[in-house]
């Protein structure tokens, strides 16, 4: 064994989905949903503490970064990592590959947050329909439709959660998996769509709303890279995040309003 914990999409799970879990906002202005004037607010104490932890275990070789997309689940399921965190779409690849037995738990939580776990949010892979619509494309927009109605009726929403593990789409596509007995035969596959519905949501972990979010992102897999090699501490290096990262929503701020 090579490792004993690495995770997938840093940012996403240390960072924003710690804090959604825990009942800490990401960001001012319910994570931006009340207004584009919003700034990050990540680098609280709490957030500070468990990058703090994950870089003690950096230390001691319990917890290896090895990237910032997905490259833990493939670790996970050649046997060189004991434990991952990811997101569900990767269950499909974990359950085809990994030749051992294994089991799927809730993210863990800070003990000493108040009323944690609360719940989780999504990643935010969608399909986008742009208005435009006029006579000459019109014919466009209803094949739109049309694809956009099959892929929810159930039997295809469904189909697509249990081959890929990502959440159904619909709660009618949960109802038949569960009704035609996935989740009996495959335990752990239900467990990211219990952490969204753990608890109803706050105003600030509905999910995130922020301009520049792609960027943003990039800006705290740098910073938290520079912890992982020992460059900056927890706090230093979540204090640049935030003032990077603000930077960029001031300046999504100024062209909404040009």
């Amino acid at each position: 064994m090579k490792c004993g914990y690495a995770s997938g999409w840093q940012g996403w799970i240390q960072l924003e989905n710690f804090s959604a879990w825990n009942g800490l906002p990401f960001a001012s202005k319910n994570n931006g949903f009340d207004g584009t004037d919003a700034v990050l607010e990540f680098n609280k104490p709490e957030q500070v503490k468990h990058i703090a932890m994950l870089e003690e275990m950096n230390k001691k070789g319990d917890f290896s970064y090895v990237g910032r997309k997905d490259e833990s689940t493939e670790k996970f399921y050649n046997g060189d990592c004991a434990m991952t965190t990811a997101s569900s779409g990767s269950l499909a690849n974990i359950r085809e590959y990994a030749k051992f037995n294994y089991g799927v738990g809730m993210m863990p939580y800070d003990a000493d947050a108040k009323d944690a776990p609360q719940n989780a949010i999504i990643g935010g892979a969608s399909l986008w329909v742009m208005q435009g619509k006029d006579k000459e494309t019109s014919f466009r927009y209803t094949g739109v439709a049309k694809f956009l109605d099959f892929l929810a009726k159930p039997e295809n929403a469904a189909e697509w959660h249990q081959k890929t593990g990502y959440l159904p789409i619909t709660k009618a596509a949960y109802d038949l998996t569960r009704e035609q007995g996935f989740y009996e035969k495959n335990p752990g596959a239900d467990i990211a769509t219990r952490q969204m519905l753990n608890k109803p949501p706050l105003p600030f972990t509905k999910g995130l709303r922020l301009g520049n979010m792609p960027q943003i992102r990039v800006i705290v897999d740098e910073e938290l890279e520079s912890v992982w090699t020992g460059k900056k501490t927890p706090q230093q290096a979540l204090d640049t995040a935030v003032e990077r990262g603000n930077q960029l929503l001031r300046r999504f701020e100024k062209s909404t309003k040009s």
